[in-house]
Parts: C-alpha cells; sequence; structure tokens
C-alpha cells in the first residue's frame, strides 16, 4: 500500500508539473499603453475654407503637436513551437477636450487586430497600418511628425486613406538576407458592390547594416460600407520609394512619392533631411518637401521645417518645433496636422512647442 501511494504521489505530482509547464507556455502577456502629446501653435497666415483666402494669424492649444495622443492594449500568447497569438487595440484621444480623435474618429480607430506570427511570417486580421503608410514612416527623417514632415503632405493628399485599412487581412515575411515583404488586402465590405472601398497595399524592404531601401504601393476604390469622419475610402493611388542611411548618431532619409487621387490632383512629393542625435538627452531633425501637381505644374510648395526634442527621462519629452511652407498656384500645403493642415497662398511661418509622455 506504501508503494502504490508513493506512485500515486509521483504521479500526480508529475501530473501538477505538467499542468503548470502548460499553463506557463501559454501565459498570456497583456501591456497597457499610451502617449499624451500637447503643444502650442502659433501660424502666420491661416487658410479661410470658404473663401480660399488668408484669415490671419492664429495662436491656439493643439493635441499631438509631434504625434497624435493614445491609449491601448497589446497582448501577446506564446503557443508554442515558435508560434504566438497577438492582438492590439488603439484609440485616439484628444488631450485638448478628452474626445475621441485623430484614427479615422472610432473607438479603437487606430488599430484592432489579432495575429498568428511564426517563423514563417505574420497573419494579421483586423484594423491596421498599411504596409505602404509604414513604408513612408522609415523613410521620413522626422519621424512623421504632426507638424512639418511627410506625414503633414500624406494627410494633406489622402487624408486617412493609406493610413488606416479596415476589414484587412496581411501578411509579412520574415527577413530573408535583408529582404522582408508585406502584402495587405481590405475588403470593401458593402453588399452588393463588390469593389466598394477596396484596398491594396504591398511593401519591400531591404536592411543591410545602416542601410535601408523600401519601396511601397497602395491602391484604394472609393465607397466602402463603413465612411468615418477622417476618410478612410478614397478613391487615390500611392506609390513610393525611400532610403535612410544611419552612421552613427547621424541618420539621413530620403523619399519619392505620388500621389493620385481621382478626378483631381496627380502630386509628386520629392522629401529628405537629416536626424542627429546631439547627446543621449538632446536630438535635432530637419527636413524639406517639394510638392509638385503633375497635371498643372504652376501648383507646388516648399515645405522646409526643424525639430529638437530634449529628453527629460526616457518616457517624457520635451519639444520645440518650427517650420515654413510656400505656396504657389492653387497648392494649399499646410504647416500641421492639427490646426493648420491646408496652407493659404504664399509664405506661412509656423512654431510648435510643447510636451509629450509616454507610458
Amino acid at each position: 500500500m506504501r508503494h502504490h501511494s508513493r506512485v500515486a504521489s509521483r504521479l500526480a505530482m508529475c501530473a501538477v508539473g505538467m499542468l503548470i509547464g502548460g499553463a506557463a507556455q501559454a501565459q498570456t502577456n497583456v501591456t497597457l499603453f499610451g502617449l499624451l502629446d500637447s503643444g502650442l501653435l502659433y501660424t502666420s497666415k491661416t487658410l479661410n475654407a470658404q473663401s480660399g483666402g488668408n484669415s490671419g494669424r492664429q495662436f491656439v492649444l493643439i493635441d499631438g503637436g509631434s504625434s497624435y495622443s493614445q491609449f491601448g492594449i497589446f497582448g501577446i500568447e506564446d503557443l508554442g513551437g515558435g508560434l504566438s497569438a497577438k492582438f492590439k487595440l488603439e484609440s485616439g484621444i484628444s488631450v485638448a477636450t478628452g474626445s475621441l480623435a485623430h484614427c479615422n474618429g472610432n473607438l479603437f480607430g487606430c488599430e484592432a487586430w489579432i495575429s498568428l506570427d511564426s517563423k514563417f511570417g505574420e497573419l494579421k486580421a483586423g484594423l491596421q497600418f498599411s504596409p505602404f503608410f509604414l513604408s513612408l514612416y522609415s523613410s521620413d527623417p522626422r519621424g512623421m511628425s504632426f507638424f512639418g514632415s511627410g506625414g503633414v503632405t500624406l494627410v494633406d493628399n489622402f487624408l486617412g486613406t493609406s493610413i488606416f485599412a479596415p476589414s484587412a487581412l496581411s501578411y509579412t515575411s520574415p527577413e530573408f538576407w535583408g529582404l522582408q515583404a508585406s502584402v495587405l488586402y481590405s475588403f470593401g465590405g458593402q453588399p452588393g458592390e463588390f469593389q466598394a472601398g477596396r484596398q491594396y497595399s504591398a511593401s519591400i524592404k531591404y536592411q543591410y547594416g545602416g542601410l535601408m531601401l523600401n519601396a511601397a504601393i497602395f491602391d484604394g476604390n472609393r465607397g466602402g460600407a463603413n465612411p468615418t469622419p477622417t476618410p478612410t475610402n478614397l478613391q487615390v493611388e500611392g506609390r513610393t520609394l525611400g532610403t535612410a542611411f544611419k552612421f552613427g548618431a547621424l541618420t539621413a532619409k530620403a523619399s519619392f512619392v505620388n500621389y493620385k487621387v481621382a478626378g483631381s490632383f496627380n502630386n509628386n512629393v520629392y522629401g529628405g533631411g537629416l536626424s542627429w542625435y546631439v547627446m543621449p538627452t538632446l536630438s535635432v531633425d530637419g527636413g524639406i518637401w517639394i510638392t509638385s501637381d503633375r497635371n498643372h505644374t504652376a501648383n507646388h510648395s516648399l515645405l522646409a521645417a526643424m525639430g529638437l526634442n530634449y529628453f527629460l527621462s526616457k518616457r517624457t519629452v520635451l519639444y520645440g518645433q518650427v517650420a515654413s511652407v510656400a505656396n504657389h498656384g492653387d497648392m494649399n500645403t499646410g504647416l500641421s496636422v492639427n490646426g493648420a493642415l491646408f496652407g493659404a497662398h504664399g509664405t506661412t511661418m509656423g512654431v510648435t512647442g510643447g510636451l509629450r509622455h509616454s507610458f
């Protein structure tokens, strides 16, 4: 009896160990994250939406002087054998008003997806950033700042289209010899209109040491079942080539982007600039973006911007930015995604200063 009791005890201990081990392998890690950004914006001109003229100077408090404020939840579960399940829910908010903002105006309107990730790549389903947008981000010298960057020219041309891809499936390959590719298909979701709101995007990136090269495309159809306050379903075409080279604390980036809106403009944007960590607590960056309407070359603009970031800690940053934009013809390039997305004719100067905290 004692022998059988010892055997039973050992079996029970083994079973408990297997259960604990299995639970540990399947453990889910969930993280709450967020970013708050608020700043003051001054512009020497503002565009009058009714007349198209200049309404004069402005000095306002804005949300997202350099990045959009956000909060969300990210989770990952190890399924064993190199396979993991991931999810992300992310919402944009306004520090100025406390309301939902940015990210097409919906709750969790920035990202809402679930994925399976393995050594064979990642398959993702739901609302997500398009490969086209991610390629633009990686080749922008000012990190797609909400003030004076390639992010302003993107939203100025496409609004939310090509940034947020709703009802989408995407696949991102593992990296082979420095090469990585992504493809995305977004279902339009409108009954009886199979092509309405449908989107395609693809990208390829090559990374070797400090060198990065990328290329991406985006095609989107007009319509769709779920129009949003910031339209994400315009009929557009986007194409881009970009590069970056990092040497020490200095990084140089350049890009070419073509933005084409059906029945409207066909803009080429040439951009480039530098970012430099002067010291671990201080960074500066600057860039120039030239926009030209291929349909009417008299329409063109020149946007130049510079920013400074002082890190009070790893999570809290004081920033200041200055920019100038010169619009010719009917071009209306602005200075800031928030407060000055479209600009008046002639030259406009702008300045922002603010505080950014992440958690």
